[in-house]
């Protein structure tokens, strides 16, 4: 399975293209509007988020709420659009509308000044409007069509905000389904309510200083199989496949799996999960310190990995740069953003990390219909019984 994704965040629309997918698995635009409504939410985010109502029109590879085994499109459109059809014009512009809301400031933290530099281009508007996080919108719509594939074996993802800032709360042990009813009530997607109000008060210190904050967010999977992923290359290791994907992700920088760089302060013999088995659940681990990969494949038990998201870069209190133009020292350019988007990065997190496993699922139990794969996972659970 793979995906393309299109479209800048001041443009017509986000569009992706998904190959690969079985026939007869279920979708539902409703499902993947939930996922696109979870994006949106969050304390912190910024007047953007009152002008785009995301919602889903899948315009390929879907027919009577299945898919057929093509490609399926799915394309969200951008209300803002309206206010930019000059300035995003495909078509060529007059002169006088060429420079509209050009941009030649690059801002620090941002991919303006790289990108300019890459591609020869002179007015950087030509690579914020792509490397925006607007486009996640689509990668969450992606996501949740992979949330799908993986429901159809049992298989659940859920996330929860670490840290926010200095605040860090408390990681609670919880039934998976427990879990997200909590983190959906939660403005910043955290059980503990002490920090919950700690994360808000810092949030509203941070904005009201023209300033923004970062922060920790995990995601769980739960439900896999043992033996997903690969030892025998090294891009075939899904630890180092989920990490990619996690730091594709706009402003995260960071990724750890279990207890992660904890690891490197505890003794191998505190480490380590301890090997189990009984007749009734076959092998299993005492404890889940490597987050449920081991060797580059999943061991059984659930997934847990966890990125870090650094504050973003698009600061009111603007930091110092260079104009492109006359090599003056300015304050940066200005574009709308958010305070803090880190209780709606976990949500896109969640999505990438679903995707990424619905892929190494795909790969290991293959087939042309759910059918099909779901015959070849059963025979598979049953070799992994008889072991």
């Amino acid at each position: 399975m793979r995906y393309l994704t299109a479209g800048e965040t001041h443009g017509p629309q986000l569009t992706a293209i998904i190959e690969g997918l079985p026939s007869n698995m279920n979708v539902l635009a409703e499902e993947i509007n939930n996922q696109l409504a979870r994006r949106q939410k969050g304390y912190g985010r910024g007047l953007r988020m009152q002008i785009e109502k995301d919602t889903v029109n899948i315009v390929g590879g879907v027919r009577h709420g299945k898919t057929t085994g093509a490609p399926v499109a799915l394309v969200v459109e951008n209300k803002d659009w309206a206010h930019w059809t000059k300035v995003m014009s495909v078509e060529p512009v007059e002169e006088e509308n060429e420079g509209k809301r050009r941009v030649n400031r690059p801002r620090p933290g941002h991919a303006d000044l790289n990108g300019g530099l890459k591609y020869n281009q002179r007015d950087l508007r030509n690579i914020l409007e792509r490397s925006s996080a607007r486009e996640t919108t689509v990668r969450v719509a992606v996501g949740a069509i992979a949330r799908a594939f993986l429901a159809e074996f049992g298989i659940k993802v859920a996330g929860q905000v670490i840290r926010i800032g200095e605040v860090e709360a408390v990681r609670q042990e919880l039934p998976l389904d427990e879990l997200i009813r909590l983190t959906e009530e939660s403005p910043v997607r955290v059980t503990d309510k002490g920090a919950e109000a700690k994360m808000m008060a810092a949030i509203d210190q941070a904005k009201s200083e023209g300033d923004t904050l970062g922060g920790i967010v995990e995601v769980i999977v739960e439900g896999v199989p043992v033996g997903l992923g690969s030892h025998v290359q090294w891009d075939r290791k899904l630890d180092g496949r989920i990490a990619q994907a996690v730091v594709s992700i706009q402003a995260f920088k960071g990724v750890e799996f279990g207890i992660g760089f904890e690891a490197a302060s505890t003794k191998g013999s505190k480490l380590h999960d301890e090997i189990l088995y009984s007749e009734e659940d076959g092998f299993n681990r005492r404890t889940n310190r490597a987050g449920g990969l081991e060797g580059g494949m999943t061991t059984g038990e659930p997934i847990v990995v966890r990125g870090v998201m650094k504050p973003i870069a698009t600061l009111y209190k603007a930091l110092p740069s260079v104009d492109i133009d006359t090599k003056e020292v300015f304050t940066a350019q200005i574009e709308r953003s958010d305070t803090c988007a880190v209780p709606a990065a976990g949500v896109i997190m969640e999505n990438v990390v679903a995707w990424v496993v619905a892929q190494a699922f795909m790969e290991k139990f293959g087939g042309d219909s759910i059918e099909e794969i779901r015959r070849n996972y059963t025979s598979y659970l049953e070799q992994v019984k008889e072991y």
